[in-house]
């Protein structure tokens, strides 16, 4: 019973945190695509595709941090998905900085931030699926 206790609590703790960040990811991506002028110019060297796929995941982000949170066996998948679509990402944002696309470093920091994150999530939930 206890085991599967730490695992509901560990699924609890993957999906709150997926939540948070996916609003996190909404509100910055939303800012610098619907912020105006100058609060675009505040980000720099903005990587359009980046921003706009950020963005949009955000919302996939929250899906799947709530269907964590009460052990969906869908949300397993959805984070297996996001991870790997930030993977994807992270190659072609790689692809474009070796062309010589303008960027800021920032931007190859949160890539390799979510990229490890969602490798987190993705693990915790694989693991809490397949010990039940």
């Amino acid at each position: 019973m206890e085991r599967k206790q730490r695992q509901g609590m560990g699924l609890r703790i993957a999906g709150a945190a997926a939540v948070v960040f996916g609003l996190m990811t909404v509100l910055s991506g939303g800012t610098v695509l619907f912020g105006g002028d100058q609060l675009s110019s505040l980000a720099g060297n903005v990587v359009s595709f980046v921003v706009w796929i950020n963005f949009l995941a955000g919302f996939a982000y929250v899906m799947t941090g709530i269907g964590l949170w009460f052990a969906r066996g869908w949300a397993r998948w959805m984070a297996i998905a996001i991870l790997t679509g930030t993977a994807i990402v992270l190659c072609a944002f790689l692809v474009y900085v070796s062309q010589g696309g303008p960027h800021e470093t920032r931007t190859l920091v949160a890539l390799i931030f979510r990229t490890g994150f969602w490798a987190i999530v993705a693990s915790t939930a694989l693991r809490a699926v397949n010990r039940k």
